[in-house]
């Protein structure tokens, strides 16, 4: 799932280290993603997952990110 996350992370942003990204990293203070950009991230996440966020999701870290995606495919 983390690779996938960097996937699409490289694609919203392309000047992230990847090499760098971990579950921890935080998406605003550590990628420095902006309001544009998360946005452009979820867009990113529910065309490579095939669905659609209904309702407002607080991520704080990549990992939050892996474990909701991954608690949809259960």
């Amino acid at each position: 799932m983390l690779e996938q996350l960097k996937a699409i992370l490289s694609k919203v942003n392309k000047s992230i280290d990847m090499n760098s990204v971990t579950e921890d990293t935080r998406l605003i203070e550590d990628l420095g993603l902006d309001s544009l950009s998360i946005m452009l991230f979820a867009m990113e996440i529910e065309a490579a997952f095939d669905f659609r966020f209904t309702e407002p999701v607080k991520f704080v870290t990549v990992g939050d990110v892996c474990r909701f995606l991954e608690a949809r495919k259960a």
